[in-house]
């Protein structure tokens, strides 16, 4: 019998899809933090890597997943961006942050020489008034 049996093929590449398919989620870099939910939808992807920075519920900044003291953020912002060719940085806040802090770093990031900043955060969000984007919210009364 000359014919090829490609069974044992099939199989093999439906394992690696498998396990490709698990691993892929798990991929993702960062410092874990709370993100606020909201109807805004994601940006579209560059071919250079994005560079975040991650403000966590504690108020402490890292870059990328590197902690970061608030008086050398600027300066290490500053290294990075001669090393790039893109201005975008994603800047992630934990939910529990004001916005003062994210102000405050947002103002820091553009010192740095970003000024394409933007915003992460969860998908699934209601948007203004917990009820969607302009649709009024159901009150009790």
């Amino acid at each position: 019998m000359a014919e090829i049996n490609i069974t044992p093929f099939v199989d093999v590449m439906l394992v690696l899809l498998i396990i490709f398919m698990v691993a892929a989620p798990l991929m993702t870099v960062g410092v874990p933090v709370q993100l606020p939910e909201t109807a805004a939808s994601a940006l579209p992807s560059d071919e250079e890597e994005p560079l975040t920075v991650t403000i966590k519920s504690d108020g402490t900044l890292a870059i990328q997943t590197t902690d970061t003291p608030d008086a050398d953020l600027i300066v290490r912002l500053q290294a990075i961006a001669a090393e790039r060719e893109g201005n975008r940085i994603f800047l992630r806040a934990d939910g529990v942050n004001n916005w003062n802090r994210v102000a405050e770093v947002m103002g820091a990031l553009n010192a740095a020489g970003f000024t394409d900043i933007g915003l992460v955060t969860d998908i699934g969000g209601t948007g203004l008034g917990g009820a969607g984007l302009g649709q009024p919210a159901a009150t009790d009364g």
